[in-house]
């Protein structure tokens, strides 16, 4: 008598989810991540850093995370990215800085960017 066969996709997971697989084959990287990203803000803490644009926007970020609404992962990349539309006049030199300072942070950091308005 053969074995039943496996209803696998290709990928090697379940071809239909089964309740808790997702939390099953995802909590252990979620967790590592979260913890990484806590024992980041603990460093900047440490270094009298927290202040850093970055740093707080992150944690206006992570506030997402908890607030019970759909599509967390947009909102947050959306509140870390540049929400200008006009191209810059000049570029800074800059690489990319992973978040966007909020109007209230700006100018907090010399590493903030800065946008000159079109003439």
């Amino acid at each position: 008598m053969s074995k039943p066969r496996s209803s696998r996709s290709s990928a090697g997971l379940p071809a239909k989810p089964v309740q808790g697989a997702i939390v099953d084959t995802g909590f252990i990287p979620t967790r590592a991540k979260l913890i990484d990203v806590a024992a980041f803000l603990d460093r900047a803490e440490r270094y009298a850093v927290q202040d850093d644009f970055r740093c707080a926007a992150l944690r206006a970020a992570a506030a997402l995370l908890i607030d019970g609404k759909p599509e967390r992962a947009r909102r947050i990349l959306e509140k870390l990215s540049d929400p200008t539309t006009a191209p810059a006049e000049k570029s800074s030199g800059k690489a990319a800085l992973g978040a966007w300072p909020s109007a209230d942070s700006r100018g907090a950091t010399p590493t903030t960017p800065r946008r000159r308005a079109k003439k």
